[in-house]
């Protein structure tokens, strides 16, 4: 089976290609092999867009899906390569309702049979797959989903032994979900944090008729962030946590290559920094 998924995988290499926006990133549509971080948890995504499986005795949650059909087809692959089986994927969840997070989850759910899980801010989205609020980028359409359970901040998803917490971090998008949990890696206990990303990526800041309260929001998410008790830190885009540097120093022997506990401040201090940098351009350009 293994084998067998490693030639999908390199199959879809070529399909990504055309699949993906002119705009996009080459490595949002990079296949990469599949690994093992931390206890239970599992990196499936492509090389430049996470996606995480976090399994447990029970069936598996999957965090994240890729931009389209196709990349959920590569994080698909990346499973079965690991050893596990789609039907065994029983909760999808997602960090935010934009395409190249969420693109996939539609693809996803008829192929597991998994429920969909998702903030109630950002459910709306998912089901008219466009974000919401004013961006520069535009509307960036995806396929729309159903979502089976829509919560609030606090909400825990319990499958097995893996429990798993949801934090509304809002900005980015107006119901971005930060999540966390614990693992037990060679015998200690980590805490690990999903962060929903915090950057700008083109949303208006100044004048924002459809998400008002868009830069409170971001404000609050800073301060969500640098309190999270976190040892590993596991971003929903690679830069966002020099991913691939960290897996090159665990195939190098590093069995701390992941584990970094003041990670999360660094990435809330500079997301805030060109946050506030950013919202001083918007609020220059709108000066009569």
């Amino acid at each position: 089976m293994r084998r067998a998924a490693a030639i999908l995988l390199a199959a879809l290499g070529l399909a990504l290609a055309g699949a993906a926006h002119a705009d996009d990133p080459a490595n949002w549509s990079k296949p990469i092999r599949p690994y093992r971080v931390v206890g239970n948890i599992y990196y499936v995504g492509s090389e430049g867009l996470s996606a995480w499986l976090i399994s447990s005795s029970e069936g598996h949650v999957l965090l994240d899906s890729g931009p389209s059909p196709a990349g959920a087809k590569l994080i698909e692959a990346n499973i079965q390569a690991l050893g596990f089986r789609l039907s065994d994927v029983k909760v999808l969840i997602n960090t935010h309702a934009h395409f190249d997070h969420a693109g996939g989850l539609a693809q996803l759910k008829a192929d597991t049979g998994a429920r969909v899980w998702a903030s109630r801010p950002d459910e709306p989205a998912l089901k008219k797959g466009q974000h919401f609020g004013d961006n520069d980028n535009g509307l960036t359409p995806f396929a729309p989903v159903k979502v089976d359970k829509a919560f609030g901040d606090g909400q825990k998803l319990k499958l097995g032994e893996t429990t798993l917490v949801a934090h509304l971090t809002p900005g980015h998008t107006i119901g971005c979900t930060t999540w966390t949990t614990q693992v037990v890696d060679r015998d200690r206990p980590l805490n690990v944090t999903f962060p929903c990303s915090a950057s700008v990526a083109g949303n208006v800041l100044v004048g924002n008729k459809t998400y008002r309260n868009i830069v409170a929001d971001y404000r609050a998410t800073f301060a969500t962030l640098k309190a999270l008790p976190t040892d590993v830190m596991l971003p929903s885009h690679e830069e966002q946590g020099n991913l691939l540097a960290k897996r090159r120093k665990m195939l190098a022997g590093d069995v701390n290559a992941f584990v970094d506990p003041g990670e999360i401040v660094r990435y809330a201090t500079a997301s805030e920094a060109a946050f506030d940098k950013e919202l001083a351009r918007q609020q220059a350009a709108r000066k009569p």
